[in-house]
Formats: C-alpha cells, sequence, structure tokens
C-alpha cells in the first residue's frame, strides 16, 4: 500500500520491493540488528542533537569505528575492514564460521 504523495507517482518510478518473503522476520535481520545498534549507541545515548549536521557528523564516526576499529572475536579480535584487507584464508574462516552460526540450532 503507497501513501501520500507517492500515490501519485507512476508505479514504474517506484523503487521495486525486495525479493525477500512479506512478513517474513529473517528477511532483513542483519540490517534492524545493525540499525538498531546504531540508533542505542549513537541517536538515542548522544542525543539530544541541535541539528541535522550533528547527527551526520555522529553517524560518519560511528560507522568509521564499527567497520574500522571495532574488534571481532569471531575474526581474530581484529576489524572487520582489516580482515577484508588480508589475503582470502582470513575471509575463509569468517564464511566457515558465519556459517556454523546459521546452522546452529536454537534453545536451550
Amino acid at each position: 500500500m503507497v501513501a501520500g504523495p507517492l500515490k501519485a507517482m507512476p508505479p514504474s518510478a517506484l523503487i521495486p520491493q525486495s525479493l525477500g518473503s512479506a512478513g517474513d522476520s529473517y528477511d532483513n535481520a542483519l540490517a534492524e540488528t545493525i540499525n538498531g545498534l546504531y540508533k542505542a549507541e549513537v541517536i538515542h545515548r548522544r542525543g539530544p542533537w541541535r541539528s541535522f549536521e550533528a547527527v551526520e557528523y555522529a553517524t560518519l564516526e560511528w560507522v568509521d569505528w564499527f567497520n574500522h576499529r571495532r574488534l571481532q572475536k569471531p575474526i581474530g579480535s581484529i576489524p572487520p575492514a582489516e580482515s577484508l584487507s588480508r589475503n582470502g584464508s582470513e575471509m575463509v574462516r569468517w564464511r566457515v564460521f558465519s556459517s556454523i552460526e546459521a546452522e546452529r540450532p536454537s534453545g536451550p
């Protein structure tokens, strides 16, 4: 359902819907997790904000930290960007860990 000014636009001008299934809570789980972290660590903790520019700058700082300085134990206690810049063996190890985590049964 499209509301407001978007309703007047021709369907060809609108962005197509995600290819994922409707109502599937796992469709965007990773993105939603990162958005939740961002809101908790930046928006709510460091606010109230005086300007859009202040939010924009804080966002840039947080994304830089998240990608370049946040240490990740599963990939050897190094930042994600460093893992990407290393040779392929580091990425293989990360993929193997990710697939093991994905296959792990849930529950106690």
